[in-house]
């Protein structure tokens, strides 16, 4: 009888401590799980604060929670959980917290590995193809056996040309012996047949300056820059610019600047000429137009209205002739941000911070009511960019929402979408090189990405040399013969003070220099 009492006392004694046990390690566990253990919270917050950075501390929020979800683990206001060591890291600062964590830290950090990663890949000469079976070969062999037509054959063989493209560093020569890579570039714009270069750039003190670039091409499609030797100052932001052809292809710049302090804006129409001493010509035709707070202008090339030009205002465009002033306005319930001249009709599309796009017809300018507007359509989202095609019945157009659109004018339908652009809220255009059969964008995160003009194929998306930031996107010209007639089609990339050069032929050298 005894024995059997000690026995039971023992099975239940095991019991106990077995329970014990179980609790007191489900309890660890749990205290371990929100970052706490047996020597108290703040020995563990402060063994947190010691150590180095979190190995995945720079992955982006929404990998974190996604991963949060996945395993199950809680998310604590002001904390990150780190998966790789398994614990929490404080986001917000506290008394015993040197150097917090921030979520924008850690975006910065994720988004700056990533770039890191694609900048390797694309340096990689034996990168991934866009599509299956894209190499000169195959498409070579296709076309002898007539399975490839002309028009696609030639389609392709660019894409195989921007899939090949590397990165080169130009050094910009200066008339004047000056260094010209000391500010940042902002805008550049080339003119018809990418001979030149008009830039602005930011400078230290405030405001910035503007001049043009001369490019000439050499053996073997090697590209020389050279600066002019009359740049021009202002402390005016330049909102907008386009080549003006008032005497011949490309003779002006037309260029709005917005008012600063006591200076008012306004719209100048400067000669090309004006941005270089050493230029015998005489200047042309220089002019300046009090039009304020102009967020786009375009220059008309149709021969009806060849010195026509038009500028996007708050609630308002007005359509000017520059050789006798005589003015056009007509009244808009929002800004018009973007506007480009068809060719062959002179109409002038419009796109509108209310996502409306609308035409004018330069040939109804008497209608008072809003019968002027030809056609009407709308994005989601305020439009940065319109772009005419060749066939002036398609239409470019991208927004701040990220989207870019093919619109068939006739019947006011979106035919197409190019995915993959990024864009939050920045004034960002699109460029479209038809011989290529390309259209160009940089996102509002520094990649530049080109896409197959005909079918919307994401063919190549180029990170930025420079780590992203707002004030750092890269402004690119892309074009058939970069450096005039005798140049190679390419990408020219102007960021921070640095420009860089894309050719289509990889064997391009730079005096004796490899590709960066």
């Amino acid at each position: 009888m005894e024995s059997n009492k000690k026995k039971k006392w023992k099975w239940r004694q095991d019991r106990g401590y077995r329970r014990y046990r179980a609790n007191r390690s489900r309890s660890s566990s749990n205290e371990q799980w929100h970052g706490y253990n047996d020597a108290g919270p703040s020995h563990r917050l402060s063994q947190m604060e010691n150590d180095n950075q979190p190995a995945s501390a720079s992955s982006p929020p929404a990998s974190s929670s996604s991963s949060k979800s996945n395993s199950g683990v809680p998310e604590l206001p002001g904390f990150y959980f780190d998966p790789v060591k398994n614990r929490y890291f404080r986001l917000l600062p506290g008394h015993n917290n040197c150097n917090p964590l921030t979520r924008e830290q850690l975006q910065e950090k994720e988004r700056e590995k990533q770039r890191q990663k694609r900048l390797a890949e694309d340096e990689n000469p034996r990168k991934k193809t866009p599509r299956t079976g894209l190499n000169i070969s195959l498409l070579l062999q296709k076309r002898h056996l007539g399975l490839l037509p002309g028009n696609s054959y030639c389609r392709r063989v660019h894409e195989v040309k921007v899939c090949g493209m590397r990165r080169h560093k130009l050094e910009i020569q200066s008339t004047d012996n000056s260094d010209p890579n000391t500010d940042n570039f902002r805008i550049i714009v080339g003119d018809s047949v990418s001979e030149r270069v008009f830039t602005v750039n930011d400078v230290s003190h405030g405001g910035c300056k503007y001049g043009i670039m001369n490019f000439s091409s050499g053996s073997r499609g090697s590209l020389s820059v050279e600066m002019c030797d009359n740049l021009y100052f202002t402390n005016r932001k330049v909102n907008s610019i386009c080549w003006a052809s008032v005497n011949y292809p490309d003779s002006h710049v037309l260029l709005c600047l917005v008012g600063a302090a006591d200076t008012p804006g306004c719209v100048s129409l400067l000669p090309a000429s004006l941005f270089s001493n050493s230029n015998q010509d005489q200047p042309g035709m220089l002019c300046s137009f009090k039009i304020s707070t102009a967020w786009s202008c375009a220059w008309c090339l149709n021969p009806q209205f060849d010195k026509t030009f038009s500028t996007g205002l708050s609630r308002r465009v007005i359509l000017k002739d520059a050789e006798t002033g005589r003015t056009q306005t007509y009244g808009v319930g929002t800004d018009v941000l973007a506007q480009h001249f068809a060719h062959r009709v002179p109409v002038l599309f419009n796109g509108c911070r209310s996502g409306e796009i609308f035409s004018i017809d330069l040939r109804q300018r008497g209608r008072r009511d809003h019968s002027w507007k030809a056609k009407r359509f709308h994005h989601e989202s305020a439009i940065t960019s319109v772009r005419v095609l060749q066939d002036e019945n398609y239409l470019m157009a991208a927004d701040m929402l990220g989207q870019i659109k093919m619109w068939d004018v006739r019947v006011t339908k979106p035919v197409l979408e190019y995915k993959g652009h990024y864009n939050e809220h920045a004034y960002l255009p699109i460029h479209v090189n038809e011989h290529e059969g390309l259209l160009l964008a940089v996102g509002q995160d520094c990649y530049t990405r080109l896409w197959s003009l005909k079918d919307g194929h994401l063919l190549r998306t180029i990170p930025s040399p420079h780590p992203a930031a707002n004030d750092m996107i890269p402004s690119v010209v892309f074009s058939s013969n970069l450096g005039g007639s005798r140049g190679l089609p390419g990408l020219l990339m102007a960021v921070k003070h640095d420009l860089y050069y894309f050719p289509y032929n990889t064997d391009y050298q730079d005096e004796g220099q490899p590709p960066l």
